[in-house]
């Protein structure tokens, strides 16, 4: 069985998705109609712009989105058995197994990114990688500090990200250097993703859900909140709700996916983050990256 899988923000790189449009008519009418969604010339940023451009959390999402979605549309042997998509990569594993209309998935992209970034600016807030702990030890110590710290990314066993107040990440990561952690490296983001200091922009993102219409999709989500395979719409849309402030847990999501028969992972989108997590969870399993147009 085929999961394809979607990575999030961080993949970014100038010039990502211009061999798309110059190469598929649908990419490129979409890019249009992309431009025309959000109001500004997203292309010419993706296309023309530098890091620094890229990193604008109003581009970076749309953009990341974008590429994903598009080369999923383009691809000619795309066929999904179940699907999911790391923090915002789950918006575009949505529209790749049908649950929203291509438009519908880039509206709320563009939300979820105004509303992160104004959550963003009520409080100093960070994020950090922990390397080589049990994810139990991390848990108990960001339960036992009292500042606002906690488990935000499963990303592959031995691998943490915590988020929180700088102060509450401090704490942690002193706290857990002192444990035995090979690396407690702070990150630079814009603030605590995944906490419950993006509560304001889940509440922002949850009326832009609530009024977005979901359908059945054409095979399972995997989504970060539960790990768990998901085709009901209803219950598809409260747990995209719940997203924003929950962790992701993509360790689970791996080990369910492979437990339920997948036999291969194709990254679709920029980076090859995700293929080499899947790796962490199981070496043996076969990844594919597809980041480039495939005529």
């Amino acid at each position: 069985m085929k999961a394809y899988v979607f990575p999030g923000q961080g993949a970014q790189y100038p010039g990502m998705g211009k061999d798309l449009y110059e190469n598929s008519a649908e990419a490129k009418a979409l890019f249009e109609k992309a431009n025309d969604i959000l109001g500004f010339d997203i292309t010419k940023i993706m296309f023309e712009g530098d890091v620094e451009d890229l990193k604008q959390t109003k581009v970076t999402q749309p953009a990341i989105f974008l590429h994903s979605v598009l080369l999923a549309k383009t691809m000619k042997d795309f066929a999904p058995d179940m699907v999911a998509g790391h923090s915002l990569g789950e918006f575009s594993a949505l529209v790749a197994n049908g649950t929203l209309t291509f438009e519908d998935g880039l509206k709320l992209v563009s939300q979820r990114a105004m509303a992160m970034q104004k959550a963003c600016e009520l409080e100093p807030s960070t994020m950090a990688a922990i390397v080589g702990l049990e994810d139990s030890v991390v848990e108990e110590v960001c339960a036992s500090i009292d500042d606002v710290v906690v488990p935000a990314n499963y990303n592959c066993p031995g691998q943490l990200v915590i988020s929180g107040s700088e102060a509450g990440i401090d704490k942690a990561c002193a706290a857990l250097t002192e444990k035995g952690a090979k690396r407690a490296l702070k990150l630079v983001v814009g603030g605590a993703f995944h906490s419950p200091l993006m509560e304001p922009a889940r509440e922002e993102l949850a009326a832009a859900i609530e009024a977005t219409t979901f359908s059945t999709p054409v095979c399972p989500v995997f989504q970060n909140v539960s790990a768990e395979p998901v085709s009901d719409p209803a219950v598809i849309k409260e747990n995209l709700i719940a997203q924003l402030t929950a962790p992701v847990k993509w360790t689970q999501i791996v080990q369910n996916m492979i437990a339920d028969g997948a036999t291969s992972f194709t990254e679709i989108g920029p980076g090859k983050v995700l293929q080499g997590l899947v790796k962490k969870v199981d070496r043996n399993m076969e990844t594919i990256g597809v980041n480039t147009f495939e005529a």
